[in-house]
This record gives structure tokens, sequence and C-alpha cells, in this order.
């Protein structure tokens, strides 16, 4: 019945749920001022509620960080191949027969920047360096793109199997401009290459990275271990923790402490005791997967959570990413000035919340796809929205949530739940700062030693920037994450903008 009338009213559905995550968001955000002259015990509850799960999220975030840190350096010193020869799995792949495809999207990324991504791969260890095949994913109206891509391939053409590039055309019809549509340009030109040079498609994977991405030097010997010895390596991505280090001691201090936080919350979501984790940013998965979807969607704007997607219902709910505990290295959002660098991580971070618009794809595909379990397409559906509600109002529930019903009714500040409201929410948040302290201190004994302080004064002007997390985080992340919705439930189309990294 439902799907009848999806197939029958598509457009009605669509819009009705791009307007969702706004509603949703600017309702919670109203809450606590309109229900506090109304029903203030309910909002009070409410926020009380919302304390416990931030303090139970607060706390597993810190506690998985701790862990994710000494499987960090556990993994760091693995033979991956040793492990290989070790594993009991009957069907396991050969090792040294598994192929890696990293496409490079770029637009007008300097040829210096993408040296850097190319020098990382070429540092790669345990594994056979004529095994990994490079496509440097240009955009043809990008300045210079053909000298560029010249200049690379000449310098780097020794170092591995294959360094080739491809100029993904402007202007494409149903394109939306951006990383999925170069990405796929990028990705069937693989496909014809591994056609002509005879090589399996069961046994390659394809990554996806930034041109700034510094891998760890064992990243892909310990994906060809895992890909090798997962029975289920067709329907799994393989994720590692995405960290700011390249620059963080460059870019403004708002902007270090919002990517502080998150290098914590991002170990600690891959060890998510739920599972229900998507992959972001640079991820890597079979090849063949990614051609049986018909590769990245090209009118989408985020294509790391939309791929997921793409997957899970391709594959009837069978996906999942596996983690790869070893940290990846990328740029964060820098221009040239200190206010453009903020401006610049206020797009990025609103290019990224534009992601809610997976939403109504993910509703519309779990009411056509049945045979998935209801559950776990609940539970997607779930991860989706709490993700983009919290990012987009966890700061006004925490600021102001307690004390707006004591503020505008005089009334409720009178009784005992009234009074003991703001206390409450004090104290939580106290306690929640012991969280947060572990969290910086993960971050701090992650950090290369170029990304570290680099005097004692250093690190007082660091210890004090922290004052400023509240106007920080609202900032570079709540307000963008807001607009981003905001112009989701008006109906205005966000259009690509590429982060400055200079």
């Amino acid at each position: 019945m439902v799907r009848r009338l999806l197939d029958r009213h598509e457009s009605i559905f669509q819009r009705a749920l791009e307007i969702l995550p706004g509603s949703l968001a600017w309702g919670i955000i109203l809450f606590p001022a309109i229900g506090g002259f109304f029903f203030p015990q309910t909002v009070a509850y409410a926020v009380l509620i919302f304390l416990a799960y931030w303090f139970y999220r607060s706390f597993q975030s810190a506690i998985l960080g701790i862990r994710g840190y000494f499987l960090l350096k556990q993994w760091e010193n693995t033979d991956w191949l040793a492990e290989w020869k070790k594993s009991s799995y009957d069907q396991k792949l050969n090792f040294n027969e598994i192929y890696h495809v990293v496409i490079i999207p770029n637009y007008n990324e300097s040829a210096e920047k993408i040296a850097g991504t190319l020098t990382s791969l070429a540092s790669q260890k345990q594994i056979n360096l004529k095994r990994m095949i490079i496509f440097l994913a240009m955009e043809k109206r990008a300045e210079d793109a053909k000298e560029r891509a010249d200049y690379l391939i000449k310098e780097f053409k020794t170092k591995f199997g294959g360094l080739y590039a491809t100029y993904h055309p402007d202007n494409i019809p149903g394109e939306v401009r951006g990383k999925a549509s170069n990405e796929t340009w990028a990705a069937k030109v693989a496909e014809k290459t591994l056609a002509k040079r005879k090589i399996k498609m069961d046994k390659v994977t394809v990554t996806s990275c930034d041109a700034d991405t510094n891998f760890h030097a064992l990243y892909f010997a310990s994906l060809t271990y895992h890909f090798a010895v997962n029975p289920e390596h067709y329907v799994r991505f393989w994720q590692s923790p995405i960290f700011w280090y390249n620059n963080l001691a460059q870019v403004p201090f708002p902007i270090r402490i919002v990517g502080v936080i998150g290098h914590a919350i991002h170990l600690a979501s891959l060890q998510e005791p739920t599972k229900l984790i998507f992959n972001y940013s640079c991820y890597s998965l079979s090849f063949k997967l990614v051609r049986q979807v018909g590769y990245w969607h090209t009118d989408i704007i985020p294509e790391d959570w939309h791929l997921f997607l793409q997957t899970f219902f391709a594959t009837s709910g069978q996906v999942e990413v596996q983690p790869i505990f070893l940290p990846t290295n990328i740029d964060a959002a820098q221009s040239k000035t200190w206010l453009g660098s903020l401006k610049n991580r206020y797009e990025q971070c609103k290019r990224h919340a534009w992601g809610a618009s997976d939403i109504p794809y993910a509703v519309k595909e779990a009411i056509r796809h049945p045979e998935i379990p209801l559950s776990a397409r609940i539970l997607r559906i779930y991860k989706l929205i709490e993700t983009h509600l919290i990012w987009s109002t966890n700061w006004f529930i925490l600021t102001l949530g307690a004390t707006l019903p004591v503020i505008l009714n005089p009334a409720f500040a009178r009784t005992a739940l009234g009074y003991n409201l703001p206390k409450l929410s004090q104290f939580i948040l106290t306690v929640c700062l012991i969280a947060l302290l572990v969290m910086i201190v993960i971050d701090l004994v992650l950090r290369p030693k170029y990304a570290r302080p680099a005097s004692i004064f250093a690190v007082i002007r660091e210890v004090l920037q922290w004052v400023s997390l509240p106007i920080a985080t609202l900032f570079m992340s709540v307000l963008p994450g807001l607009d981003a919705h905001t112009r989701l439930l008006l109906g205005r189309r966000l259009e690509y903008r590429v982060t400055e990294k200079v």
C-alpha cells in the first residue's frame, strides 16, 4: 500500500521528507521557549532526558576513544602478511594477488598538494606497489588540469602498477558538479583499464580519497589482509579514523577546537556497539560492489553516506562498515586569511550537513525493499536522523534548554522541578567536562610531533583557547548544520563548493 502510494506520488514524498530534518530541528530548538509557557514540566523532563543521553554519549566516546588509541598502537605494529598466513579461513584470497585502485578526485588543488597524497601511497609497506593503480580524477574545466596531471604522472609513474589521469567533462545533463560525479567518471575509466589489462575485478578494491590524504604506511597492507580473509568482503566498506593533523597547528583555534573533539568522536564511532557505522571522507570497498550499484550517483553532493545507502539497499541490507584502526591524516579547512579559513570551514561543514538530503532517499528505498528486516531499515534511518538532529540542535538544548522555561515562566521557577532544573543541568554538564578532558588528551597523544604545541607558551595558549568552546562549536559546527537543514526545508538547493586547502 505505502509502496504504491510512493510510486504514484514520489515527488510529494520527496518534498515532505526534505522538510522533515529542518522542521524537526527548528521544533526542538523552539520547544524550550514555547513549551516553557504552556507545559514547562514536559520541557524539563525532555531536557533531562537529553542531558542523560549526552552524558552517556560523552563518556561512551571517551571510553571508546581510549580503547581506540590502544587499537591504533596495536595495528601500527602488526605484520599483516604474517597475519594472513596464520588465518584459518580456507577460502581466503591470495594476499599477493589483490589489486588496489585508488581514485583521487580533485579540482584546483596544487600539484604539490596531490604529490603529498601520492607520496603517502608510494610509502606503503608490506605490499607490492605494482598492484596499486592510481587514477588522478581531474576536472576538465579546472585550470591547468592537464599540466598538473602530466607533471604528477612523470614524477610518480614508476612507483605504482599504473598511474592515470581522467578528465571529467563539465555540464553533463543530470549531473551535479562535485566529488561524486567526478569519481564515477574516473571509476568507469578504471573499469575499462582493468578489463584491458585482464585484471579480475573480484580481486580489486577501490579507495576514494581526497587530494590532501596522508595514509598510514600500513593502510593498504591492512586493507589487503581484511579483504582477503573476510568471507563477506564483497559487501564491506573499510574505514579508518580521519584526523586533521596535516595542518592542525596552522588553522585558527576555533577550527582546531572542533577538530580535536571530532578526532576522538570519530575514533569512538568506529567502535559503535550497535555497529551502525557509516563510511565517510576516505574509505575503501570492493570494486565489484561499487560497480554493482552503478558507481556513485552523479546527482548528489555528499557522496560517502549516500554510497553506503546505495549499496545497503542494493544488497538487501548485507553491507556493513569494518574499521581499519590506522590513522589517515588530512587537511583542515584553511584559507590565506584567518577569517577566510573560518568561512571556509563554515561552508565545508554546511556541505557535509547537506547529507540530511540522504534521509528522503533512505526512507524511500526502505519502503521499496521489504526483503530487508524492518529493524535493520529502521535503525539505519534512525542513525541518519539522529546524527543530523543532534548536529543542528545540541548546542541550543545544552545551553538554553534548562534556563528558558525558568526565565520565561516564573511560576514554574518556584516549583521544586523548576528550581532544581538549572542546577541538575549544570552538574551533569560539569561532570561531562571529564569526558571532554579525556578526548583532548587522546588527541594530544595521537598527534604527530609536527602537530603538537611547539612550546610551553603554545600549550598555555591552547589551554586558554578552550574557554571559547561554546562559541567555536556554535559557529563552526552547529550553525552551518542548521543552515543546511533549513535550506533543505525551504527547498533552496545547495551548490557544491570545493573546500579551499592552502
